[in-house]
């Protein structure tokens, strides 16, 4: 029997494709003793960056077609085959519902929101405040640039981006397995291990997803975030194979592991969903959202990548980089 199917509900909450379970509260008391004597690196002591777009190359098409601008944790501009694609687009100062407190970026974004090249699509995954930035849609939405981009995201979150000026009729709302085309490219969002919500107290009202871009040339694999389940390998045998797996390796932990890859479970991830193309860490290097250093992810990852042979595409923040099959990126940026 298929992994892959529309997404359940109990009464109001969306459920998870294999059964999953979220610390409450009850988790803050066991994390609070690790966090109160914790002496790693968790966010830089020294400034990174600044990191800055040269936007002049957005006037020159990518020769293989495939271009992709990250702008740090899971923020990026993809070029693909004529598309442009804005994912998960967080410009705000925290990942966080306030704007004195919590988790805040280790360095500004590489270009502002006004110096963007036109974009055809904007794709949140989910609601989570590192994925989904008020202040970010906001601003976005008022700008004349974006009045024709097709807004793609996943169940329930439409209303959201509403409340933040998005006009209704450009909103595409999917449930897992369904998709949506913008000129060239279809969009198709896919099952994932995670949760949503924006307080304590509304967790699972709107769907999580990742999503497969596909053209007539390539493929792109866009996890967002998820914990591993079986039905990676379903994914890439449908849907694959992949030029470009995009698979999040920070912010892990033994406490969350069925909602976040970690390192390993990524690489692992990797593996299931074909083994192919190029692997892309994301998820990690802006925001202090764990208990490891912030180095942590990007260097473990490189030393699981070496021993299982996987091809690793890791580039500067806000440095617009093309996707040429078989070609790693490994920018030391965060050394």
């Amino acid at each position: 029997m298929t992994m892959l199917r529309q997404a359940r509900r109990e009464g109001r909450k969306f459920l998870n494709p294999v059964p999953t379970t979220i610390g409450g509260f009850g988790t803050l008391f066991k994390v609070l003793p690790r966090f109160l004597s914790n002496k790693e690196e968790k966010s830089p002591r020294r400034p990174v960056g600044p990191f800055t777009t040269d936007v002049a190359a957005y006037g020159v098409a990518p020769e293989s077609g495939l271009r992709v601008t990250w702008m740090g944790h899971s923020s990026m501009l993809v070029e693909i085959d004529g598309v442009r694609v804005l994912v998960d687009p967080v410009w705000d100062q925290r990942a966080s519902p306030m704007t004195w407190a919590g988790p805040k970026r280790f360095f500004a974004a590489p270009m502002n929101l006004e110096d963007l090249p036109p974009v055809d699509v904007v794709l949140v995954s989910h609601d989570h405040y590192d994925h989904l930035g008020e202040t970010t849609i906001r601003q976005l939405s008022r700008l004349e640039s974006m009045s024709g981009v097709r807004w793609v995201t996943s169940l329930g979150v439409g209303e959201i981006l509403r409340g933040y000026g998005v006009k209704p009729e450009r909103i595409s709302e999917l449930d897992w397995t369904q998709s949506v085309t913008v000129r060239e490219l279809e969009i198709t969002a896919v099952p994932s291990r995670h949760f949503s919500g924006r307080s304590m107290f509304n967790r699972f009202e709107t769907l999580w997803s990742a999503f497969v871009l596909k053209t007539s040339k390539h493929k792109i694999y866009f996890g967002a975030d998820t914990g591993w389940w079986e039905g990676f390998a379903e994914i890439g045998v449908k849907y694959g194979p992949f030029d470009l797996v995009m698979l999040e390796i920070g912010a892990f932990d033994a406490l969350w592991n069925g909602i976040h890859l970690g390192p390993d479970g990524a690489a692992r991830a990797f593996e299931a969903l074909g083994g192919s193309g190029l692997m892309m860490p994301i998820h990690w290097g802006l925001f202090d959202l764990a208990l490891h250093a912030w180095r942590q992810p990007i260097q473990r990852l490189l030393e699981v990548a070496e021993a299982k042979g996987i091809k690793i595409w890791a580039p500067e923040p806000g440095r617009p980089t093309e996707v040429v099959m078989g070609t790693e990126v490994r920018s030391d940026w965060w050394r």
